[in-house]
Order: structure tokens, then sequence, then C-alpha cells
């Protein structure tokens, strides 16, 4: 028998904020976490923005969750994963977990690049200062799954523990799978999710070098992120994390604690089309959304908000749209739809479990986050995308759509509960 999966923890690091409430606060008061950057030279470099999370006074202190002697040790990827799930431990009360508590907790935390930061700052050293200056733990500084790793060394968590690495659909992969783990009942507990630190010189210079990112809006940066309309011209790189915590619905009324949600449906596919251009017929996307349908045993009318992957790229802003209205048909008129992206950049491999977190809001508080910048809505983009202000209505059941380079596609529905 199938069990019933819900999350009972949160912990984000966004553009928007270093917790889960600035982030949503933020959100729905329509600002913007895309700047320009300031933290390396961007010179040669066309894309000169990204969704950076804050720092400074009232910024992120890494020193809170991380001690500045394993900072030197890690990739900046792995001291946000631990930062968000140290939140979502604290919100969840997974506290004074017995040892058999622990062997039945899984942890899957996905990045889609890892330590490239890490990996580019180690390169210029062997070139200039020789193979000695090399740091020992440069290895496991930049590992993907050392994020997941790192996590169940701190809390001594024994169960299965892996990242998915699949490009921007990473972190609702790892969330899904996580899911299933439980729900199949090969685990009790888990801590899910995604992170990424990939604004660095060679993250932001590979992605521009692909034309992947935009450029025409370097000096008003707030403007770039512009999913469906006419002005767009690529995505916004974004950096952060975001952590849930994952039970059975028996176990959490048994410990007494909030439930944010339940998961009742996951889906995923592959285009099978290009390495990083969708599937022009949306094929990939549509698959990836019935089967999450089939899997929570729904029809298209239930839902009542999709959180759009919605990078603001000309094909895959198109192709996301066709697939929405050939798995919804004349329901996609009636529902609501939004890119967050449009706030806080392109997240990678994190994109999926924030915006996780962020349609947990939702159905929390019936209030439909916006799509930023949609001044001029392009052809056959006809449907309610929620353009620049947030909206209300009461939502039951949202769906969570990331698709990702190589055609990997996941797709999330959670429920009110």
């Amino acid at each position: 028998m199938k069990r019933r999966v819900v999350v009972t923890g949160m912990g984000c690091i966004s553009p928007l904020g270093c917790n889960v409430e600035t982030t949503w606060s933020h959100l729905v008061d329509c600002q913007s976490g895309i700047r320009q950057i300031d933290t390396f030279d961007t010179a040669g470099i066309a894309s000169k923005i990204a969704g950076m999370v804050p720092t400074g006074e009232g910024g992120f202190d890494p020193d809170k969750y991380v001690s500045p002697a394993e900072q030197r040790r890690v990739d900046k990827f792995i001291v946000y994963a631990l930062a968000a799930a140290a939140q979502a431990m604290e919100d969840s009360g997974f506290r004074d977990f017995t040892d058999e508590q622990k062997e039945e907790t899984v942890v899957f935390v996905g990045s889609g690049i890892g330590g490239v930061s890490r990996l580019y700052e180690t390169s210029v050293t062997l070139h200039d200062e020789g193979a000695r200056r090399v740091n020992p733990f440069f290895i496991p500084s930049v590992l993907v799954n050392l994020a997941a790793g790192h996590i169940a060394i701190k809390y001594g968590f024994k169960g299965a523990n892996y990242s998915v690495v699949s490009a921007c659909a990473s972190g609702i992969h790892s969330i899904g799978e996580a899911y299933r783990y439980i729900r199949d009942g090969y685990a009790e507990y888990a801590v899910a999710g995604g992170a990424e630190y990939a604004v660095c010189a060679l993250g932001v210079a590979g992605f521009s070098a692909a034309h992947a990112l935009s450029t025409k809006y370097n000096d008003t940066p707030e403007k770039a992120s512009r999913p469906w309309d006419r002005g767009r011209d690529g995505f916004v790189i974004g950096e952060g994390a975001g952590i849930i915590t994952l039970e059975t619905l028996e176990s959490a009324q048994k410990r007494g604690t909030k439930i944010y949600g339940e998961i009742v449906g996951y889906g995923a596919s592959c285009d099978a089309y290009h390495i990083t251009t969708p599937a022009q017929d949306a094929s990939g996307a549509i698959l990836s959304m019935k089967r999450a349908l089939k899997d929570a045993g729904m029809s298209p009318d239930d839902i009542g908000y999709i959180n759009a992957h919605g990078t603001s790229t000309k094909s895959g802003d198109e192709a996301e749209i066709r697939a929405v209205k050939t798995v919804f048909g004349e329901n996609a008129y009636k529902i609501n739809m939004s890119s967050t992206k449009s706030a806080i950049g392109h997240l990678l491999g994190a994109a999926g479990a924030v915006e996780t977190i962020i349609c947990l809001n939702v159905l929390k508080t019936g209030i439909i986050p916006p799509t930023l910048n949609l001044e001029d809505i392009d052809d056959g983009f006809d449907i309610n995308l929620t353009p620049l202000a947030p909206q209300e209505r009461p939502v039951k059941f949202v769906m969570n759509n990331s698709f990702g380079f190589g055609g990997a596609n996941g797709t999330m529905i959670l429920k009110q509960i």
C-alpha cells in the first residue's frame, strides 16, 4: 500500500533572502533579487548580471551555519545546502532522533554543476603556483554528492544518500526520489532539495558563451528576467538552495508537527532530442506532466496553479506553453501560471527545490506570485500568466515544472492539507 508523504520543514537561501519567510514576502511584494555582478571582474563576459544571495548587513552569514575552517574545505554550494538544511531541520522538529530513526532517514540533495567555482579557482592555483599549492580537500569540495554527504554526516543520517544530477531538473528530481522512497516504504524520513553556486567567472562565462544568458539589460538587471515577454533575450543565472523535510502523514500526525502540504504526484521524462534545446513539439514536457497527473490519480481540472519552468528563453517559453495547452486543454485558460524566475533568476539545480517551497507557500496563503517584467506578452501566450502583480485565489493543488539540459524533465504536484 502506498503511503502518504507530507512536507514538515523548509529551508531556503535565495537572491530574495536568506530564509523562507523573507524570500516569500519579497517575492509577493514584487521585489527582484537580480543585480549587477560585483564579486568578480566581468570584463569580456557579455552578461554582467545575476540573481545573487544578499550579503553584508542582514544578508547571508555563512559563519552561522558552517565554521570558517570548514568553509575553506568546501565549495559554496555545499555551504548553501548546509544552511538551508539547518533551517529545514529546525523547522521540522527533526530532533533527538533515535539510532533507528537515523537509519531510516534518506538525504537526496542535487546540483546541476556542483563546485564549479572551486574547480576554477583550483585550476588557476595549479597553473600559477603549481601542484603543491592545491588544497588537499579540493576533490571532496567540488563533488555534487558531498552536499548530501555533509548533511548526513552532520546529523548522523544513515539511509540512502545520493544526488540526482539532471541539470536544471536536479532539485525537483531529488525531491521526487525522496517522495518515492517514503511512499513505497524504503524510508521513513527524508531531507531533500537542491543547491547551486555557479555565479562565478567560469560559470557565467560558460553560459554566456553558449548565448544562453540575457545581455540586453546589464544596466537594468531587475528588468532582465522576463518570461513570455517580447523583450526577453535569455535567462539570468542565479544561486542558492532549497531543502525540505519529508515524512509519512502518519508520522507527522503522531509527532504533532505542522504540515505544509502533501506530495501527491511526480513524473519525469526525457525529450531525447537535443543537449540544450527543448523538443519543439514539447513531447517531453507533456509526458512529464501527464505522468505526474497519473501518479496523483488526478485530472488537469484539479490544478489551480502552475509554477512554470519559465526561464525567459525563446524556445523554452514557447515549448512550455505548448505543453501546458496540450495537457490542460480548455482548463489552461482557467488556471494561474507564473514564473518566479522573473524575480530570482534561474537557480539551475536548486531551482526546482526553491520553487517547491514557493508552491507550498501558495497552498498556505492563496497568493499567486507574479511574473515580473511581463509588460508585452508575446504571441500565443494567452493564458493567465499572472503578469506584474500577485493575484489571490484559493488553490488546493499546484504543479511545479523543472526542465533541464539534455532534455531532463520533472513535474511535481502538491496538495493543500
